[in-house]
């Protein structure tokens, strides 16, 4: 990435930023904008709320920022390959979770972080199985407070620039909140 973008994304106040500086929000909000299009259901908004939680988690346990951005695409082979195997799509995060967790002590990553992180995936990534197993609509709207919910746990690491990249964190906010409250308003109208 160049130079200019890492530093308009990363570094430089948001109200200073040219439009350029914007990309991750933009990415942030196409990327609500493709799954609003392609469809909300309860297990796709668990999935988003679930993979956005590893990502945290693998940054934190590894100890590197942008392994983050890494994290998507990791998180979402997790869950193919789950399925594949004949797991469930969670199982496979929960896994993970756990593996991250384990490579966190060895690499005694600092423990305010693995802890925060590591109760974070608990809690949404169990916010969103629990989804699942309710009522549809209930699951939708649970699935939907999730992910909104994680656009706070977004702004507290933007705001700190901590863990993740602004960008990441930046990013993950317009996507969870157009999409977790998409879903929450589905579950209610629906």
């Amino acid at each position: 990435m160049s130079e200019s973008l890492t530093l308009a994304a990363d570094d430089v106040a948001p109200g200073h930023r040219p439009l350029v500086g914007h990309w991750p929000g933009l990415l942030g909000l196409a990327a609500a904008t493709f799954q609003l299009l392609t469809g909300v259901s309860t297990e796709s908004v668990a999935i988003t709320v679930t993979v956005a939680a590893s990502c945290y988690l693998a940054a934190a346990a590894l100890g590197q920022p942008w392994i983050a951005w890494a994290s998507i695409l990791g998180a979402s082979l997790v869950v193919t390959a789950s399925e594949v195997a004949g797991f469930t799509w969670w199982q496979g995060l929960a896994a993970l979770g756990v593996i991250l967790v384990v490579i966190g002590l060895v690499r005694r990553a600092p423990a305010p972080a693995i802890t925060a992180q590591g109760i974070q995936m608990v809690g949404f990534g169990g916010c969103a199985v629990l989804a699942l197993f309710i009522s549809p609509n209930l699951g939708m709207a649970l699935a939907g407070i999730a992910l909104a919910g994680h656009a706070a746990w977004d702004y507290v690491h933007w705001r700190r620039n901590d863990v993740v990249p602004r960008s990441m964190a930046e990013f993950c906010i317009l996507l969870d909140v157009p999409f977790g409250v998409a879903a929450i308003v589905l579950a209610i109208v629906g």
